[in-house]
């Protein structure tokens, strides 16, 4: 059973920080890339970041640096970090997972979504 489910959205202003987690199933775990994606209002889904089985992350570019992406395997949870929030961060966001090469960015690449956590920055 695939499930993933994301939580820690909410409003923050410009500067701040916001720690966003996603739950899996021990099912959906086993995937080996896991990542982050976001969607602003009118705009296309977009990758954020992503971490391999091993560890090794990847990031966009308007986020490296401030956003860092990290998994706890014991407790089936992925984490993103996002700190020295602006406005444009604002989205939502989805966590995301397949068995694909972790450095694909595409949203077609990648077939289970969780249902997504808004983040306001104003």
């Amino acid at each position: 059973h695939v499930q993933l489910v994301e939580s820690g959205g909410g409003s923050v202003q410009a500067g701040g920080s916001l720690s966003l987690s996603c739950s899996a199933s021990e099912y959906t775990w086993r995937y080996y890339c896991k990542a982050w994606f976001r969607q602003a209002p009118g705009k296309e889904r977009d990758w954020v970041a992503s971490i391999t089985s091993g560890g090794t992350t990847y990031y966009a570019a308007s986020v490296k640096g401030r956003f860092a992406i990290s998994r706890d395997n014991a407790k089936n949870t992925l984490y993103l970090q996002m700190n020295s929030l602006k406005p444009e961060d604002t989205a939502m966001y989805y966590c995301v997972t397949d068995d694909v090469r972790c450095g694909l960015k595409g949203v077609r690449f990648f077939g289970y979504w969780g249902q997504g956590t808004q983040v306001t920055v104003s």
